[in-house]
């Protein structure tokens, strides 16, 4: 299995040093732990730099998305917050009707360039 990060505002030198493999995952999901060894292993960055730039990195997604700012990442995907209003619901045991309040949701939508990806 391999990740590979490709932003088209990328250089091809840094673009290659930004491929990232990750073959070596034991767990199916990658973690901002695993993010950042890649990091350390790949770019060269110390550990604790590693992860303070994923956290970074998260925190600002993180931070845009409660603003209500999308986040949109090249050749990647978006990341949106959906309104849902509030609409009836019910108790699965009970059948009891209970309303259920308006909230915000996060939404991803993957780029074309992504979804090519995965199918091959």
């Amino acid at each position: 299995m391999q990740a590979q990060v490709d932003f088209d505002d990328m250089d091809d030198e840094r673009r290659d040093a930004v491929k990232i493999s990750v073959e070596s995952l034991e767990t199916p999901a990658l973690t901002k732990a695993q993010l950042a060894e890649l990091l350390f292993e790949q770019i060269g960055l110390n550990k604790r730099e590693s992860k303070e730039m994923i956290d970074a990195f998260f925190d600002l997604v993180t931070t845009s998305l409660v603003n209500g700012t999308d986040v949109k990442i090249s050749s990647f995907g978006n990341f949106q917050i959906r309104v849902k209003a509030p609409r009836p619901g019910r108790n699965p045991r009970t059948g009891e009707a209970i309303p259920i309040k308006a909230r915000r949701v996060v939404t991803f939508h993957a780029s074309h360039k992504l979804k090519d990806q995965i199918q091959g």
